[in-house]
């Protein structure tokens, strides 16, 4: 697979750094509001960078954090009150209870839409004592300085400040976020917190070095990414809007804490607009993934649509694209199940004009994941003459470990399992009332070895195909 890195501004191979897995670290949501559709297409882009990847036969570690510490003020009051405090007296929930809350509507919100669960979601606030020996360590090699309980990160003994954004400091512009009041003990201006003094009456702090406070926007990835991808990984994701100061304040404060690069490639997805506008809360243009279910549009139709534009540039949402994407969505399951019920699925007959599809959908994946590409190859599969209906629904069922479309819904729904299957499945539910754990594992090894989904039911044993 090729990527396009937003550091060096060339699409590159990706090669894992230790020659076997792939490491991928991903920015993911602030947990103290529900995510809304436009946040999910970014989280969207690590799941089909690792689908494409595992297309290949590469090995993947995926990783995305939960900030579950408020590092800004409120966007709207700019009452200098953190966000989950903020959550807090508007819910009358503790800081944890927040946060337990809102991951865990992402997290469901995610699987609506086909994003498979990362191998680690970190929370910040589990990582504070990383943070802070980042923090030292940066202050004794002379890239940090402590003023008044505050620890500022001093971006000019960083030379390459602004590779990332072109936010040089010749020429930077203003947008470091999380300091909204000026500090005039800062050296310079660009300087950015690593560390925070807690003000009279903030709940969420932690003593340090520098006395009672909370992390800085950017440390916590800088220490999360590290404490479980290493000082050397390959691949960090991210929208646009976290090129400046996020990502290019991260890059300053991982280098020079290692002592050399650390990110390999940096993948950043475009915006989602509505009619033109940018989707944000201030611009009360939100939407969630629950409102496309209450709606009558299934999640899956949304990751559809997504899929049809290129992941670095601006998508505009419309609710006529998305219901039009919800009707090809559904007609091509149906066309799954006439494959399957005319052809079967016949995975070890390879044609001509198959192995050529599967080549071009490959290559389409691989070429900085050009899934608008991908989709063409797939509607051109679905339309040929030529294919046999067991070719095109084992194809699309092979393509659809990348789309995650969940394209052999309907199929599963209609299937009836074998008699073997039934006498698998007996057995096993007679060896779990015996309490004979061991054969049952046994048999739900050997029923998922398979192809079949194993689920343990108060009525018993159910199994189903697997989905893709």
């Amino acid at each position: 697979m090729r990527l396009y890195n937003s550091l060096s501004r060339e699409i590159e191979e990706v090669k894992p750094a230790d020659g076997r897995t792939v490491k991928m670290y991903s920015c993911g949501p602030t947990v103290y509001r529900y995510i809304h559709i436009g946040n999910m297409r970014s989280f969207m882009l690590g799941d089909l960078i690792r689908r494409g990847l595992r297309l290949e036969g590469q090995d993947v570690l995926w990783v995305m954090n939960i900030t579950d510490v408020g590092h800004m003020t409120d966007e709207v009051t700019d009452t200098g009150r953190d966000k989950m405090e903020l959550a807090e007296a508007d819910e009358g929930l503790t800081a944890r209870e927040i946060a337990d809350k809102y991951t865990e509507a992402f997290l469901e919100d995610a699987d609506l839409v086909g994003i498979e669960r990362a191998d680690a979601y970190p929370r910040a606030t589990d990582h504070i004592a990383e943070m802070i020996a980042i923090v030292q360590k940066l202050i004794e090699l002379g890239h940090a300085y402590e003023v008044g309980g505050n620890v500022y990160y001093d971006v000019t003994t960083f030379p390459d400040y602004g590779k990332l954004s072109g936010n040089t400091l010749d020429k930077l512009r203003a947008g470091h976020r999380q300091d909204l009041e000026v500090d005039p003990n800062k050296r310079h201006r660009a300087d950015f917190a690593l560390w925070k003094r807690a003000g009279p009456g903030r709940l969420l702090k932690w003593p340090s070095p520098w006395g009672e406070g909370f992390p800085g926007w950017h440390i916590e990835c800088s220490a999360m990414s590290m404490r479980y991808l290493g000082a050397r990984f390959d691949i960090h994701t991210g929208g646009n809007d976290n090129k400046f100061p996020h990502h290019e304040d991260e890059i300053a404060q991982s280098e020079a804490y290692a002592g050399h690069r650390v990110v390999s490639i940096w993948i950043h997805g475009g915006f989602l607009q509505m009619s033109g506008q940018k989707m944000a809360k201030s611009a009360r243009n939100i939407h969630r993934v629950t409102d496309l279910v209450e709606a009558g549009i299934d999640p899956l139709a949304y990751r559809f649509l997504c899929c049809g534009t290129r992941y670095r540039s601006e998508m505009d949402f419309s609710w006529e694209a998305l219901q039009g994407a919800n009707d090809r969505l559904t007609t091509i399951r149906q066309r799954m199940v006439d494959w399957a019920n005319e052809g079967g699925s016949d995975a070890q007959t390879w044609s001509k004009e198959r192995r050529a599809f599967d080549r071009r959908f490959r290559d389409a994946v691989a070429a900085d994941l050009d899934l608008p590409a991908a989709l063409v190859v797939m509607n051109e599969a679905i339309g040929s003459s030529s294919l046999p209906p067991g070719e095109k629904h084992a194809l699309l069922s092979t393509w659809d470990h990348v789309l995650g479309l969940d394209l052999d819904r309907l199929v599963r729904e209609q299937w009836e399992p074998s008699a073997e299957v039934v006498e698998l499945v007996r057995r096993r539910d007679d060896a779990r009332a015996r309490g004979d754990f061991a054969s049952a594992d046994a048999l739900r090894d050997e029923l998922q070895g398979t192809g079949l989904e194993v689920m343990d039911t108060p009525e018993g044993t159910k199994v189903r195909p697997k989905r893709a």
